[in-house]
């Protein structure tokens, strides 16, 4: 299959140079990176297709690690979305100096973060989980280093202390479930299959504290306001592709965490729990709404886009079993979403050289399949059909109104709208406006183009028509956190 056109417009940035003849070298890193991608995604399929989910769960390493259908879910959804990144970081060697100069390390760093990311979504430990949710903090770090930003080591420090602030918040809830054991005569054990036989079951102020921290500490790797000044910032400066990995990755391990914290504590009292997610999830919309208002810039949009998702799952999290499913497909759709908004902000970057709103106009004419696909990710995101986010958002507010929390519904649909209006203002002229460029249009080889409409035809199979297997996966991860 050919191109589909052949023509390429001169990019903007000198980012985007050809890579230098020592470079040169390295253009196996690019394919191998792709190829164990494609691996690891093939084993998880593997053992999707050959594991009954009636057998599940399945334990490993003396029970430190398990194989439920949480774990499972997450590692389809993962490595799925880190091959996509692959190609990317591959296809983008030719045309960029800096990636070709740093291929390796930057190969190294990805596999690394993966390697942690596959472990600690099968952890069946909490204090192992936070332990390779640091892991991948560390090997993000360096990653969002490498960006482009005018001070992109300061926004990489910044990314570590607020990650390592909200880490230590967890860790500190930890503790605290530790003194509510001891005060009750019990030995704690944060294995998640007997961390709750552990507990209390009267839910003392040490225990409540505990829960209260970890879930706010928890919160802030998802983005959840009032600690969410971290995500902006550095989805903005970091290259694409690690934007990508924080955003449609990383996310997924905190949203584990939080959901083995659920399945936990969920046969408990859980409305001190679900008062804490809820207010963290009606004050990210607040302030999602506000930011998307004054943002000028396409790549801190989508980022705080993602503030305003993890406000939704937050509140279906708080409804419980009303909202359960709709909040796990809402998730798995967003990941998918998520990588295909960054990685197509690369190529938009690449040949405008900009991430500034103002200055670019008539993409879907200079760049018609890069502009289709930011559009129908851009439409998926504002959870438009016939996409997976649609249906989920639907079941999130069908459940908000069982639950009778009126004042919640009004407040999502109203900061959804205003988030809808805001986006819609800002990116449809950017994509359909009359552009000031000349020349013919250019479009990505089919090899690039095939992940983003892999992405795309996920996301609408989640919407129309979701096979059998991965509906009852579905359903098993969302009675696992649905709580009374």
């Amino acid at each position: 299959m050919s191109n589909v056109n052949a023509a390429v417009i001169t990019p903007a940035s000198p980012a985007t140079d050809r890579a230098t003849p020592k470079a040169a070298r390295r253009a196996w890193v690019g394919p191998a990176l792709v190829a164990m991608a494609l691996v690891n995604l093939g084993v998880c399929v593997a053992v999707f297709v050959r594991t009954p989910l009636t057998a599940l769960p399945l334990y490993f390493v003396e029970r430190y690690f398990v194989l439920d259908a949480t774990s499972l879910l997450f590692l389809l959804v993962i490595n799925a979305v880190f091959l996509g990144i692959s190609v990317y970081m591959s296809s983008r060697v030719a045309t960029s100096r800096v990636l070709a100069q740093n291929i390796l390390p930057r190969a190294a760093l990805s596999l690394a973060f993966m390697v942690a990311m596959n472990l600690g979504v099968m952890a069946n430990n909490l204090l192992v989980l936070w332990a390779f949710i640091e892991l991948t903090t560390l090997c993000a770090a360096p990653l969002v280093a490498q960006g482009d930003a005018l001070a992109p080591r300061r926004v990489a420090w910044h990314y570590l202390l607020y990650s390592s602030m909200s880490l230590a918040l967890t860790f500190l809830g930890f503790l605290c479930l530790t003194r509510s054991a001891q005060l009750q005569g019990l030995e704690v054990s944060f294995a998640v299959d007997q961390l709750a036989a552990t507990m209390s079951t009267s839910g003392d102020s040490w225990q409540r504290l505990g829960l209260a921290l970890m879930l706010f500490g928890l919160g802030s790797k998802l983005g959840l306001a009032p600690l969410y000044g971290w995500m902006p910032e550095t989805y903005e400066a970091a290259p694409t592709s690690t934007s990508a990995l924080l955003a449609a990755i990383q996310f997924n391990i905190s949203v584990v965490a939080v959901f083995r914290i659920l399945q936990v504590f969920h046969a408990r009292d859980m409305s001190f729990v679900s008062r804490e997610l809820l207010i963290m999830g009606c004050l990210s919309l607040v302030v999602a709404a506000i930011q998307v208002m004054a943002a000028r810039n396409y790549k801190r949009l989508i980022a705080y886009a993602c503030v305003s998702s993890s406000g939704v799952i937050a509140i279906g999290l708080s409804v419980g079993k009303a909202a359960a499913y709709g909040v796990v497909l809402y998730i798995v759709s967003n990941a998918f979403v998520k990588a295909l908004l960054f990685l197509t902000a690369g190529r938009l970057r690449a040949v405008y050289g900009t991430n500034a709103v103002s200055a670019l106009s008539g993409v879907i004419r200079v760049l018609p399949f890069s502009g289709l696909m930011f559009a129908v990710g851009t439409f998926a995101l504002l959870g438009f059909p016939p996409f997976g986010s649609f249906i989920a958002e639907m079941l999130i507010l069908s459940g908000i109104v069982q639950s009778g929390n009126l004042i919640a519904f009004t407040l999502m649909c109203t900061m959804l709208t205003i988030i809808f209006v805001a986006t819609g203002r800002s990116i449809f002229p950017m994509l359909w406006g009359p552009s000031e460029r000349q020349g013919p249009a250019s479009h990505e080889t089919w090899v690039t183009a095939l992940p983003k409409l892999g992405f795309v035809g996920v996301l609408v199979l989640l919407g129309v028509y979701t096979p059998a297997p991965i509906s009852q996966l579905l359903v098993l991860v969302a009675r696992s956190i649905e709580g009374q």
